[in-house]
């Protein structure tokens, strides 16, 4: 089917994974909006309190660090039922009441009752799941789709300031798939993302494919002079999403798309498990007094990476029972007592997203240099990396990578040679490895595209043309 390409007005909105971004087409040209103070790139992160307060944003992030710094975690027992032992049965005459002693019924210990507010990142990597409906926050069950409102709300009360609703066609975007195993986990998910937008304020809106909207916002860009196939690579922090489109002038064609649940966060989890677990005493030995003679085992380091390889719940090992086995070690003489410091260091001081923020700034100068330096001075390391280390650590998702390549090209039915241009953005796609491959591919044909608007850019130009599709039924 042949479409035109986009002219006019529209609004054009990237709810991401990690990040979300909004974009204008109008008579001063293409543009994206600010979102929070000046900056156009929003994380997409939510920070409720105790009262149901929403922060949204950078700030949400901020906010959950410093409430949970130095903070111990204390989980008591959570209620799970009641039940009733019969105490005392009255006479068979009688007409008493049977006396019962009926009591609270305890589950494991999973409450946290100092927490003063939850953060939720990645809610869109769930939209997709019809088993997940509800999330307990304290005590409260909130729908999935709620709880991602806070941020679409953000996002339509920026548009109202740059004075960008009021009439415009409003066009949001989507993976090729959304992440799960569940058959109708595309349907479902744009079902529950239209319904948030609704209850956000938003106009009415249409959808539209994330990699189709890089397509057209380079288009665009190159003034859709001539006719070719092009293979568009969306690799953001969360998704990666390919599609081959064949133009001609004014029109495409939509020949194929292929995506995989990989992106930057995914790298910067085989970073942190690769270069800080080893520093933090993973491989060490535990030796204690036991009953009869000496325990000697290895360091139960398994039961904290879950937890240090998702920042958002890190804090949660701010509590005795991960708390005192590091303690032991790190009172110890030898060489391990440094590790077991900057684990307890990390732990007490919630310093998990700050890391987490220095691997991925080091992955981005690694970009430009052939080896970095990545300084850690709150847990008193640097780590030296260079390219060569780093394509070797992210191997199996480079694999993943050239796998979905595959795809799109077979789904299409098309050899390599018959792509005339590779357009590139998200900011996965600008690592080296991921672009030595691709040219080891397709050579000179390959072009890198505003690696963090173009999504956006393009859900404005394809809102203008009305090409968005509804919500499903």
């Amino acid at each position: 089917m042949y479409v035109p390409l986009p002219s006019g007005t529209g609004l054009g909105l990237d709810f991401g994974t990690s990040n979300s971004l909004a974009a204008r087409l109008d008579g001063r040209g293409l543009r994206c909006l600010p979102l929070e103070g000046a900056e156009a790139i929003l994380p997409t992160a939510t920070y409720l309190d105790r009262d149901f307060h929403s922060t949204i944003g950078q700030a949400a992030i901020d906010q959950y660090i410093e409430d949970n710094r130095g903070r111990t975690v204390e989980l008591i027992p959570e209620v799970i039922g009641k039940s009733s032992l019969l105490t005392q049965e009255g006479a068979a005459q009688s007409r008493a009441a049977p006396e019962t002693l009926t009591q609270d019924v305890y589950g494991p210990a999973v409450e946290d009752a100092g927490l003063p507010g939850r953060l939720f990142r990645g809610l869109k990597r769930l939209l997709g799941d019809p088993e997940t409906r509800r999330l307990m926050v304290f005590g409260q069950p909130y729908r999935l789709v709620a709880l991602i409102v806070p941020v679409l709300l953000g996002m339509r009360r920026a548009m109202e300031r740059d004075g960008a609703l009021a009439g415009v066609p409003l066009c949001v975007g989507h993976p090729v798939h959304f992440e799960g195993r569940h058959d109708h986990r595309d349907r479902t998910a744009l079902v529950r993302l239209e319904e948030a937008c609704r209850y956000a304020g938003l106009p009415p809106l249409t959808f539209y494919p994330e990699p189709l909207a890089a397509t057209l916002a380079w288009l665009h860009r190159a003034g859709a002079r001539g006719q070719g196939t092009a293979l568009t690579v969306d690799f953001g922090g969360g998704t990666l999403d390919l599609c081959v489109v064949r133009f001609a002038d004014q029109a495409m064609d939509i020949l194929s798309t292929a995506g995989a649940a990989l992106g930057g966060d995914h790298l910067d989890q085989r970073l942190f498990e690769s270069l800080l677990f080893p520093e933090l005493g993973q491989g060490e030995r535990w030796r204690r007094a036991g009953d009869e003679r000496e325990i000697d085992t290895p360091f139960p380091f398994s039961r904290y990476a879950p937890f240090l390889l998702n920042w958002s719940i890190a804090y949660t090992l701010n509590q005795n029972q991960f708390r005192a086995p590091v303690m032991d070690l790190m009172g110890r003489p030898g060489p391990a007592a440094q590790k077991f410091r900057r684990l307890y260091t990390l732990i007490t001081q919630n310093l998990a997203y700050e890391t987490f923020a220095a691997l991925r700034e080091g992955k981005r100068r690694l970009s430009e240099s052939a080896s970095v330096s990545i300084d850690l001075p709150e847990l008193d390391l640097s780590l030296d990396l260079d390219r060569a280390r780093f394509e070797a650590l992210i191997a199996p998702e480079l694999a993943q990578f050239e796998t979905t390549v595959d795809q799109a090209l077979a789904r299409a039915e098309l050899p390599p040679e018959a792509i005339d241009v590779v357009i590139t953005t998200g900011g996965s796609s600008l690592i080296p490895a991921v672009q030595a491959r691709l040219q080891a591919r397709f050579g000179d044909r390959l072009v890198s595209h505003d690696p963090f608007a173009s999504v956006a850019s393009g859900l404005a130009l394809a809102a203008a043309q009305g090409l968005g599709r509804p919500a499903p039924r």
